[in-house]
């Protein structure tokens, strides 16, 4: 038990380090593109950083409702990422946590940011400099889209991970071969223990 809660530790504190990390690096960069262009191309951002909130969060719980079993047979069939989502299957809980927890998470604080940036620029450009009035109507709105488009998407990711498991994982695998292969990056431990 003492070792489990050790490695809980380590782990909690790893992923809290990487989250700040990750999440000063793409406020940067997210707030630098969005400086730079207006509200309409300032939407599609949001919007596509609400996608990838939603994606990741999908694939975290694929790891954890995904069986180990199919992807065997795939590994003896040289299935492409077979390997790879047994792997996944195997570290579901730090697979979630880094899917649903970092990433989710991250893209969700960021999606809030430029949500703001966004709104000050088309109050902005529709009333002419004098943002007071429009802000507020604009900001309710277009939060509450942002926010219905996350929770909903969320949603109907977690019914599809649930259904799918299998598929996403192995899309998972397969990207995660990828990485590995070609950036010569270890994205998964590689633990010979079963579930």
């Amino acid at each position: 038990m003492i070792k489990i809660i050790k490695e809980s530790i380590k782990f909690s504190v790893s992923i809290a380090v990487i989250t700040l990390v990750l999440a000063a690096i793409f406020t940067i960069i997210s707030n630098s593109i969005l400086s730079g262009v207006g509200w309409i191309l300032g939407m599609i951002i949001v919007f596509i950083i609400v996608f990838i909130g939603v994606l990741s969060d999908m694939m975290g719980i694929a790891a954890t409702a995904a069986s180990e079993t199919p992807f065997h047979s795939m590994a003896s069939e040289k299935v492409y990422g077979a390997k790879n989502s047994i792997r996944i299957v195997r570290n579901a809980d730090k697979f979630a946590t880094f899917c649903n927890d970092v990433i989710g998470d991250i893209a969700g604080v960021i999606s809030g940011t430029a949500s703001t940036l966004v709104v000050i620029q088309l109050a902005t450009s529709i009333s002419n400099g004098q943002a007071s009035t429009y802000q507020f109507t604009i900001s309710v709105i277009f939060t509450g889209v942002v926010a219905a488009l996350t929770v909903g998407g969320k949603a109907m990711g977690k019914s599809i991970a649930v259904r799918a498991s299998t598929e996403l994982v192995l899309f998972a695998g397969k990207i995660t071969t990828f990485i590995e292969n070609n950036l010569r990056i270890r994205v998964l431990p590689s633990h010979k223990n079963k579930k």
